[in-house]
């Protein structure tokens, strides 16, 4: 499984969100931390804002914030926002199928339980898991160390279990 490249970007765009909690960022602010370009980011932005994952605000001072608490953003819906209408194989897309195996072809079966497993992993994932006490992320994308102990070391990850 390979992920899109839009869904990568959602996911620097919430945890550049989450990082800066204490003010609105810019697209520009998280294509440059991000090294991305700021014309993808801003069709995430879009559907992340359609979605009510982060709040926008126009104009000259305005900016980016997430819409919700960082620990009601699962990881798993986030990737199943993007990936969701993206057939894992041939044989899942109704319009352009012409794999003449699929009415019995048992591999499909196991296919479909593999994606829904990692998703029930992701799901267990929030982005606050991603982003508390993860100062290594901190300091890139804020440009300054974390105060000291307020990091958990990189093995840590994987709380939400």
């Amino acid at each position: 499984m390979r992920v899109a490249t839009r869904t990568n970007l959602a996911a620097r765009v919430l945890m550049f969100s989450a990082v800066h909690t204490q003010r609105l960022v810019t697209t520009a602010e998280i294509a440059h931390a991000c090294n991305c370009s700021s014309h993808h980011l801003a069709h995430v932005v879009q559907r992340l804002q359609s979605n009510g994952y982060i709040s926008t605000v126009r104009g000259r001072s305005g900016g980016l914030c997430l819409a919700r608490p960082k620990d009601q953003i699962s990881v798993g819906a986030i990737f199943r926002l993007f990936e969701g209408d993206i057939p894992i194989a041939e044989c899942f897309d109704d319009k352009s199928n012409a794999c003449p195996l699929v009415k019995d072809c048992r591999l499909r079966n196991y296919i479909l339980r593999a994606q829904e497993a990692f998703y029930h992993e992701l799901d267990m994932v929030t982005l606050d898991d991603l982003v508390r006490g993860n100062c290594g992320l901190v300091d890139l994308l804020t440009m300054q160390p974390a105060p000291a102990g307020r990091c958990k070391s990189a093995s840590s990850g994987g709380s939400a279990r």
